[in-house]
């Protein structure tokens, strides 16, 4: 059976771009006759806020769409979280981190490749274990995988995509990736794979601007003995001038729509979707 997720950040409201995403992962399992889930992507503790979750909600029923309950909220599943990255501790596949943003940007050579950004030069990696001690009384830490030896263990590593087939993963162009933040015990990668299994999703459909984020998620799921779902990465809804909508488009949110006036089903229409199966 299929499972696919719809799964938002409450950082401001729904706009186009979300409505698109989210009808394409409800109408493909209830075409289907899978199962659609929502989660509340909810670990940035400064810019999440309950509001913009209720609002979410409240968008989401008005535009026709149904979800089995209850939520997954992630905030309330921590311990889960912690849980994945004492496994990968206990392998000796991460470390603490003391760098500053600062210090990273100005030893980090920018890449070429926007999906990658600037890449970790292994500061950190190789401290003692008194030099960390010292540097955890006066600095706070984030947790780093430790890439080549992750890679090293996982092995050659392969994920397939609707559109491109079978995807040769290729983590390693990340350097080590931050697995837990300073201010919260995760980061976006842990969580959404741990995520993804826990909930039984099967099929993960998201924009293509995560395309190449994938492959981190596979490795991942690769050492943390987790099932593998398939992917489809669709296209970013775009405005007249071609640029991807984003939550600053306070016009084109889903709020502002309904108070100018729109339908559910005129929205819809806006994004490909003019009617949703039941």
């Amino acid at each position: 059976m299929i499972v696919t997720r719809f799964a938002p950040s409450p950082t401001g409201f729904l706009h186009l771009g979300h409505a698109f995403s989210a009808l394409t992962a409800f109408c493909v399992a209830r075409e289907a006759g899978g199962r659609f889930l929502l989660r509340i992507e909810d670990i940035d503790p400064v810019r999440c806020k309950p509001a913009y979750t209720r609002a979410m909600l409240d968008d989401l029923h008005w535009l026709g769409l149904t979800w089995e309950e209850p939520v997954r909220v992630q905030s309330a599943h921590m311990a889960d979280y912690a849980a994945a990255l004492g496994h990968l501790r206990a392998r000796g596949l991460i470390y603490p981190c003391f760098c500053t943003r600062r210090e990273i940007g100005e030893l980090a050579a920018p890449q070429e490749n926007d999906d990658v950004g600037p890449i970790y030069p292994g500061t950190c990696r190789n401290l003692s274990e008194s030099d960390r001690a010292a540097l955890a009384r006066t600095r706070p830490c984030v947790w780093r995988l430790d890439m080549a030896r992750a890679c090293a263990q996982a092995g050659e590593l392969t994920w397939h995509d609707a559109a491109r087939g079978e995807i040769r993963a290729a983590p390693a162009r990340f350097g080590d990736v931050v697995l837990a933040r300073k201010d919260v015990l995760t980061s976006y990668h842990l969580s959404v794979t741990v995520d993804d299994a826990l909930q039984g999703v099967t099929l993960v459909t998201r924009g293509e601007d995560l395309f190449a984020a994938t492959d981190i998620h596979r490795l991942l799921q690769a050492l943390l003995d987790l099932p593998t779902p398939r992917y489809r990465h669709h296209p970013l809804l775009r405005d007249a001038t071609g640029r991807r909508y984003a939550k600053r488009d306070k016009s084109l949110t889903l709020r502002a729509l309904r108070e100018a006036g729109k339908t559910p089903a005129a929205v819809r229409e806006m994004t490909g979707f003019p009617r949703v199966p039941l």
